[in-house]
């Protein structure tokens, strides 16, 4: 009988693992390709939709910033008003305030003027008084001097007859 069969030689156990791994390995390959593919369809559309999605956002961003820029615009304008006002209010009272320190200042020197020329005017008195009452002293101490004069020359004369 002849040594060669008929039927296909076995593999051996090496060689079904090795082929087992080739086909996973294809497989697999496979699978990694179109995994790349769908995964690379999927940037696309995410990239679409984000430049449509930033689009939209910048005319928000657009919208929103315009509406700050306005709220900010009306919230320095009632500012403006208010420190307006305020400095009016600030003016007048400060206005007030002078023009009643001036008047008082006006009635205290009214008042020291007056007092000063009353005081001028009673040292005046004063005086002309001492003088009249110092002239009458001395016309008295003169007229008893001058008597005293006479009575002592007239003692003297006596004495020396």
């Amino acid at each position: 009988m002849s040594t060669n069969s008929t039927q296909p030689e076995e593999k051996g156990f090496f060689e079904k693992v090795k082929e087992t791994i080739e086909s996973l390995w294809e497989g697999t390959k496979d699978t990694a390709e179109d995994v790349k593919e769908a995964a690379e369809e999927k940037i696309d559309d995410i990239k679409e939709k984000v430049t449509t999605k930033k689009a939209t956002a910048t005319k928000k961003a657009a919208a929103t910033k315009k509406a700050a820029v306005k709220k900010a615009d009306e919230v320095t304008a009632k500012a403006k008003t208010a420190a307006a006002d305020i400095k009016t209010k600030a003016d007048t009272k400060a206005k007030a305030i002078t023009a009643k320190a001036k008047t008082e200042v006006a009635d205290a020197r009214k008042a020291a003027t007056a007092v000063k020329d009353k005081a001028a005017a009673k040292a005046k008195t004063i005086a002309t008084k001492a003088k009249t009452e110092a002239n009458t002293a001395k016309k008295a101490v003169a007229t008893k001097t001058a008597k005293a004069a006479t009575a002592v020359k007239k003692k003297a004369a006596a004495a020396a007859k």
